[in-house]
């Protein structure tokens, strides 16, 4: 039997067998990362480091039979050994792989004179450690789990959770699962609860998350929450997309309670994630509460928390509650900031409630105290809210002030905003003068600049100026997008100016700006409008050919076109290929349609049109009517557009319109039926449709041709009545009719704007 040695003696006695034994080829590896996982976190002291590094040399040399294995019987279960349950985890820990750690469990289980299962399971622990960090770590632990139950070793809570963590990383739920289901309650404990919810709202289950959630809240529970269970709750119900069921109103407003119930707060990241959230989802008033609960339970509060929630508000256009969290913040001492201030100011000026956002920005400087400095961000707020009503002076005024009281300078957005607002008053030469003055203070333009000018001077019919602008931008180096582009194809279009358009979209792919589809778009209504079909339908190419498709605006702009150009055949396939594209015509579509055939006097046709529509859900409108009658008048078929009429002021909800009344008195004068335009002009009157000036001259030319004077001065003394001046057609008339009967005394008057008629006079 050896005698026993003093702890000095041991120690020297270790050295000398480390010093004799062979030296090994690789470092014995060692993580004190997982030491957190041990139940004893300092680390063993120097004699027991020592024997543990013998131990792990020993044993990584035994082989059966040769004087290693003595050695390291004696060293690890003599009676004279200091070694513990916990130095054989140690040594387990060291070991070069979790096959070598098993077959080490294996030699301790068989010679170890006690077979304690706890420090078997400890153990069996640092196994699991070594297997997570080696490749495939779900299946070998999965491998260890089952190894570990042939041979009825029990897993400690840490090894669980290492096993659960695992398996939930590589997706593979269902096997965690298993293992929570299989582990001893008592074993569970908060950190593992944590994990196993996180993994559950992570994967979607969040039935199981909140039933294992309930189990944690309920008084007096074995694994009550804490700090990371808050922070595990609160990150997922901030998650933008939940995959599987989403969480109730109801069920966040019971968790958040519950957390807090328990002292187990969100931190302000969090809970400003969580308000974020429910405001961009709508869900205002639970955001409200939410904030509120964390309020009451004397939660800690930040400003971050408190903008989101102003932020949510604001979009809502909810200024009482803004106000009053303002007021609530200020009990509570929270210090609201530049962002705070901001979010006020930019959500009144976007409701055009500007002089109140002023009143905000006066009392940044002095709320409670406090001084909180403007920032280019809220001048340029402002200015634009300014800008935006048309205060544009006061814009500039507020720049000035952003200079000289601030020591704030101005910054391309601040250009950017009072250009623009110049821009849609007209004034063209002051923005103009902003942009140069831009230049001089090396403020650099850039490509919304650029746009804001150039829609302008389109806006207001200088196109060549803005011609030259962009060329001369473009010369230094600032180059225009689809936005500029459009802008000015459009600008040309409308003015007829089709061959302009088509160099500028030319000149799009030199400067290497891709066309986007609303530049397409443009361009294809201008041909069409233009009646340059060919040329349209080549663009249309182009824009499939780039992966943009037409929409039903585009397809009914086409349709119009081929029908103007006679072209029947292409406009039956644009129809054809928007049903094709699952392009679904509207009434557009077919109010083009019968109005092209009820001009070719393809009434049958244009009839089945009609009830085509109505089969598709579509309410006939004015425009469709007005088409059938305009038609029909054309055709000198007044019958049958009168029985439209009824029929359409009788049986459908679509009242007509001074339009069609205006196309129907003009037939029906034109065809000698003055009494009867003249009772028109009476139910127009009586159903509140006003006459224009186009009523009045097809009344006029037609009492003209019968020469009913007296009923003329009556219609000329209504145009008086009803303030209804005359063109030039009026003019005409009257001119040619009323000297040549000896009237021009009630001419004068009538141009003078008094009335003519002997009655009224």
């Amino acid at each position: 039997m050896s005698v026993p040695l003093s702890s000095s003696k041991q120690s020297t006695v270790f050295l000398l067998r480390l010093c004799l034994l062979k030296p090994q080829t690789s470092a014995i590896p060692y993580y004190p990362l997982h030491r957190h996982l041990s139940t004893e976190p300092n680390p063993p002291p120097q004699d027991e480091e020592s024997l543990i590094n013998e131990a792990v040399q020993l044993f990584q040399v035994l082989e059966d039979g040769n004087s290693s294995s003595t050695q390291l019987h004696q060293l690890l279960f003599s009676s004279s050994s200091p070694s513990s349950p916990g130095i054989f985890r140690q040594i387990t820990r060291r070991l070069a792989s979790s096959s070598q750690a098993l077959e080490f469990f294996d030699y301790i289980r068989s010679n170890s004179p006690s077979r304690e299962l706890t420090s078997l399971s400890f153990t069996f622990q640092a196994i699991f450690e070594l297997a997570s960090r080696e490749p495939d770590p779900q299946n070998k632990l999965l491998e260890l789990y089952r190894t570990s139950k042939e041979r009825n070793i029990p897993l400690t809570v840490n090894g669980a959770t290492l096993l659960v963590r695992c398996l939930g990383r590589a997706e593979r739920v269902d096997e965690a699962l298993a293992v929570v289901d299989e582990l001893d309650p008592s074993l569970k404990n908060t950190h593992f609860y944590n994990v196993v919810v996180a993994l559950l709202f992570r994967s979607g289950r969040i039935v199981k998350a909140l039933n294992m959630l309930d189990e944690m809240l309920q008084p007096g529970a074995d694994c009550p929450p804490n700090d990371i269970t808050g922070d595990v709750v609160f990150a997922a119900l901030s998650r933008r997309e939940w995959c599987g069921r989403s969480i109730s109103d109801k069920e966040i407003v019971g968790l958040v309670s519950k957390l807090l119930q328990q002292g187990v707060f969100p931190d302000t990241f969090k809970l400003t994630q969580l308000i974020t959230k429910l405001c961009r989802k709508k869900m205002i008033g639970l955001a409200w509460d939410v904030l509120h609960d964390v309020m009451k339970a004397g939660g800690t509060l930040e400003a971050a928390s408190c903008n989101a929630l102003l932020t949510g508000l604001g979009r809502d256009g909810d200024f009482e509650r803004m106000n009053t969290l303002m007021t609530e913040m200020k009990e509570m001492d929270i210090q609201p900031n530049v962002v705070t201030f901001g979010i006020l100011i930019n959500h009144m000026c976007k409701s055009r409630r500007v002089d109140e956002a002023l009143e905000v920005f006066e009392k940044m400087k002095g709320v409670s105290g406090l001084s909180v400095e403007p920032d280019v961000i809220t001048y340029n707020t402002l200015i634009d809210g300014l800008c935006k009503v048309g205060r544009q002076e006061e814009g500039l005024t507020l720049m000035d002030q952003m200079r000289s009281e601030n020591k704030c300078m101005p910054n391309t957005v601040t250009y950017n905003c009072l250009i623009d607002g110049f821009c849609k008053a007209g004034e063209i030469e002051r923005a103009q003068e902003l942009f140069d003055q831009m230049n001089k203070e090396r403020v650099f333009p850039n490509v919304i600049t650029l746009n804001t000018l150039v829609d302008g001077m389109c806006r207001h019919g200088r196109i060549t100026s803005a011609v030259q602008f962009f060329d001369e931008m473009r010369s230094k180096g600032l180059k225009g997008n689809a936005v500029t582009f459009t802008t000015l194809i459009k600008a040309f279009c409308n003015v007829n100016n089709i061959d302009k358009a088509m160099e500028l979209f030319s000149q799009m792919s030199k400067d290497g700006c891709s066309p986007d589809a609303i530049v397409y778009y443009t361009l294809i209504s201008g041909l069409s409008q233009a009646g340059r079909m060919d040329d349209a339908s080549s663009v249309v190419s182009m824009l499939k050919e780039a992966g943009f498709c037409l929409d039903i605006v585009c397809y009914n702009v086409l349709i119009g076109g081929f029908c103007r150009k006679n072209k029947l055949d292409k406009a039956y396939e644009m129809l054809k290929e928007m049903e094709q594209a699952g392009v679904k015509s509207d009434s557009v579509t077919y109010n083009t349609l019968i109005s092209y055939l009820s001009k070719t006097g393809n009434f049958a046709t244009a009839h089945r049109v009609m009830r085509m529509m109505i089969k598709d859900g579509l309410v006939p409108t004015v425009v469709t009517y007005g088409a059938l009658i305009h038609a029909y008048c054309l055709n000198g078929k007044i019958e049958e557009a009168m029985k439209i009429f009824r029929d359409m002021s009788s049986s459908s909800k679509v009242p007509p319109n001074n339009v069609i009344y205006n196309i129907l008195i003009d037939s029906l004068c034109k065809k000698n039926e003055v009494e009867l335009a003249l009772s028109l002009m009476e139910e127009m009157k009586a159903k509140g449709v006003s006459p224009n000036v186009t009523t009045y001259n097809a009344m006029l030319k037609g009492l003209r041709e019968n020469n009913l004077l007296e009923k003329a001065f009556d219609l000329m003394d209504r145009m008086v009545e009803q303030a209804c001046n005359p063109d030039y057609i009026t003019m005409e008339v009257l001119t040619e009719w009323l000297p040549a009967v000896g009237e021009t005394g009630k001419l004068k008057n009538f141009v003078q704007g008094y009335e003519v008629s002997v009655s009224t006079a």
